[in-house]
């Protein structure tokens, strides 16, 4: 892809909390605390993942309000079923596997519903200032025309990410925006690694189509 799609993934992967950093507490003692009767636990997992789960539905969903509606029923479903968590799994495949479900669930009933939930990747792409949230950043002084065309390419690049079939959908945004492990995106999707990499492969061929007057 050319440098300014390129630049737009490493933005959106800035938006997530990055999970692959060491944390002081580990996930399980903090769920050991809450469920041993501290609260102060419960907050600081929702904390730690608050951020990078409503990215993540957000690239799902392609809403932020509906993101952040999802997002605060993952944590509503965490706090109301974590005394069945089993630390066998990591707890971050645990809540990503609960977003995911809530996500696939959304679209769906969109499709349902008769709703058009893609947006032509050429056709209207005026955005609102709640689509303008989806992936804001600071100031970095680029001239107007530059901003513009970042914007442009932004929503493009968004809008072609979500016009992916499901399956192809969300292994991407898994491992190319939130940058999770082949392993634990396998373990969230029920599935191999080998199938994820597979799935992988194929979006990029798709997106690769879909942008090809961008790249």
């Amino acid at each position: 892809m050319s440098s300014g799609i390129g630049e737009e993934l490493i933005e959106m992967r800035s938006l997530g909390l990055g999970l692959g950093q060491e944390a002081t507490v580990t996930d399980n003692s903090l769920v050991s605390e809450f469920i041993s009767g501290n609260d102060e636990a419960f907050t600081q997992l929702v904390a730690r993942y608050k951020d990078s789960i409503t990215n993540y539905l957000n690239m799902m969903v392609g809403d932020y309000d509906i993101a952040v509606d999802l997002s605060q029923e993952t944590f509503l479903r965490v706090y109301r079923s974590i005394h069945r968590y089993s630390n066998v799994y990591q707890f971050s495949t645990w809540i990503y596997r609960i977003a995911t479900n809530l996500a696939i669930d959304e679209i769906r009933y969109r499709k349902r519903r008769g709703q058009v939930f893609y947006r032509n990747i050429l056709g209207n792409r005026q955005s609102s200032s709640k689509e303008g949230h989806e992936f804001e950043i600071g100031d970095i002084r680029r001239n107007p025309r530059d901003e513009v065309l970042r914007k442009e390419t932004g929503r493009v690049l968004g809008d072609a990410i979500r016009s992916l079939p499901e399956k192809y959908r969300t292994a991407f945004i898994m491992k190319e925006v939130q940058e999770l492990p082949y392993e634990t995106i396998a373990k969230i999707l029920n599935c191999s690694a080998g199938t994820i990499k597979s799935r992988l492969h194929r979006a990029r061929e798709l997106l690769q189509r879909k942008l090809e007057h961008y790249i």
